[in-house]
């Protein structure tokens, strides 16, 4: 299968290849970001590597699909995005992605999230979008519930970060959730 590339106003989704080693380690490396990630903060720029090649991995086998959002006029990578638990037979993947904080609060997210929510539901056919977030992530809580992923509950010491279990709280969009949202915000011209 040949990796999809998707575009947006601003934003290009692309492969995560090695030349993109140097910005995720970059963004990966910083505790702002990694906080509420599920993982330490990495420590060597080879660990950027390691983590590029299970991306290739986890598309490879069809369990996932990992994006860089790159800005389509500067060529700046600024975070990734992507589909985990991927299971195209079961219908249902869930949401993963991060940003590099000089990047924050200026709509990248979002705008990488509609077109990535169209691809899987449109494109790959999904009926379910899962995403899991630390208790304390209120920037992405916010987000997710903007774009119409409900509450479902907590998933107790689901999440393993700085060798600690932590809570983390479970979101889901369905299909005809999702298709009456993006309609209600293309009439609002939000997207």
């Amino acid at each position: 299968m040949t990796f999809p590339t998707l575009d947006t106003t601003r934003l290009q989704l692309v492969e995560v290849t090695s030349e993109y080693a140097p910005a995720i380690f970059h963004i990966l490396s910083n505790e702002d970001v990694t906080r509420f990630y599920g993982m330490d903060p990495l420590r060597a720029q080879e660990d950027a590597l390691h983590i590029i090649k299970s991306f290739k991995q986890t598309f490879d086998s069809r369990q996932g699909i990992r994006w860089g959002m790159v800005i389509r006029d500067s060529g700046t990578f600024i975070g990734t995005i992507g589909l985990n638990h991927l299971s195209l037979y079961s219908k249902k993947a869930e949401i993963g992605f991060e940003l590099d904080p000089a990047h924050w609060r200026r709509g990248y997210a979002a705008e990488a999230i509609e077109e990535f929510l169209a691809y899987a539901f449109e494109t790959l056919g999904l009926y379910r979008m899962g995403a899991v977030t630390f208790l304390e992530n209120t920037a992405s809580i916010q987000l997710l519930k903007r774009i119409g992923f409900e509450e479902e509950g907590i998933l107790r010491g689901y999440l393993f970060q700085d060798g600690t279990s932590h809570d983390g709280r479970i979101f889901s969009l369905l299909k005809p959730t999702y298709q009456v949202s993006r309609q209600q915000r293309k009439q609002e011209n939000r997207i």
